[in-house]
């Protein structure tokens, strides 16, 4: 009987269409029967970050045991500005002191209209991923460029080389979870 994996997959956006949300939906159609992967939300819910409040904030604690449950994380973001969102900073700053995402195998997309995909969000990402310290191997960073072409109406997959491209990240991800 193959291990249990549990998968926490994080979108830096709000908006009930997204592509970055559903890229993540269709991450967890191809994962294994053994992985579960499960979509967080209520980023909107977490009180502006302010380190000098560090306990007590049921939203915040919330958030933090998900992180520490997992086994790893996928995040997707789109690009804003040419950074993350506020909303997934803000997410992200709340892990900052507590050590929640240090050495968690993480997986980190962006998707977007555009042509590089959103290269200048997911650097940012990174960044901020390298310095909480997770464990974020290459292979499990993508960057998807022109996504209205790649789904349909409904925000399903329906580009091939995308799809593979997913799965290499999964893939990636989940041999950095369990080493061989």
């Amino acid at each position: 009987m193959k291990q249990i994996t549990t998968i926490i997959a994080i979108s830096g956006s709000l908006k009930s269409t997204s592509a970055n949300t559903n890229i993540l939906r269709e991450i967890a159609k191809i994962a294994p029967e053994n992985v579960i992967l499960n979509i967080v939300d209520g980023l909107d819910q977490l009180p502006h970050f302010n380190p000098e409040i560090t306990e007590g904030i049921p939203t915040v604690t919330y958030f933090r045991n998900q992180i520490k449950a997992a086994d790893g994380i996928i995040f997707s973001t789109p690009e804003y500005a040419f950074g993350i969102p506020g909303v997934l900073k803000n997410a992200l700053d709340w892990l900052v002191s507590s050590g929640e995402l240090n050495d968690k195998p993480v997986a980190a997309i962006s998707v977007s209209p555009m042509q590089m995909g959103g290269d200048k969000a997911l650097a940012s990402l990174l960044l901020t991923l390298s310095a909480l310290g997770t464990n974020t191997p290459q292979k499990a960073t993508l960057t998807i460029g022109t996504i209205k072409s790649k789904m349909n109406e409904i925000g399903v997959v329906t580009n091939p080389s995308t799809l593979q491209e997913l799965n290499g990240v999964l893939v990636s991800l989940l041999e950095s979870i369990h080493p061989k």
